[in-house]
């Protein structure tokens, strides 16, 4: 049986370590690593896309890592309950051409009893940015530094 601790029902400090555990994740940008940490018949609303199941994910992923260059995003949580979390997010992103978005999103999460996400429901906005005007600077397919600004300490 697969796990991903912490698992259900969640204090607050074990609802911010998911958090953060999945922010750095995402960091990663490896779609096949990132599947691991949902259900495998998990499922998903991002933006006006639904789908389910890991394979469904991976190529999710595939394809918006494939868009969004030198992405780089920072997670914090909003809210929790015993299986459930609210996130809102930031990140920063580059397409082909050069020109840089910083993307402002809700999830809300829903969790099985082994810590894996059967549930990811996200709603998300693009805003075009200067790329002098970026705010998140770390090297590329690490997690966020500790001594990094979160979303709050910078206002976002």
């Amino acid at each position: 049986m697969e796990s991903r601790p912490p698992l259900p029902p969640f204090t607050r400090d074990a609802a911010v370590a998911k958090v953060r555990g999945a922010e750095d994740g995402w960091n990663t940008r490896d779609p096949e690593r990132v599947a691991l940490a949902y259900t495998p018949d998990s499922r998903w609303r991002n933006r006006s896309e639904f789908f389910q199941g890991r394979p469904a994910i991976i190529a999710f992923l595939t394809r918006k890592w494939a868009k969004e260059l030198d992405y780089r995003l920072i997670k914090e949580m909003w809210a929790f309950d015993s299986d459930r979390i609210a996130v809102r997010f930031a990140y920063e992103w580059h397409d082909r051409d050069g020109a840089w978005c910083r993307s402002y999103g809700n999830e809300n999460w829903q969790f099985d009893e082994n810590g894996l996400m059967a549930r990811r429901h996200a709603s998300i906005n693009d805003v075009p940015i200067d790329e002098a005007d970026r705010k998140f600077h770390w090297d590329l397919g690490g997690p966020r530094p500790l001594d990094h600004p979160g979303l709050s300490d910078l206002d976002l």
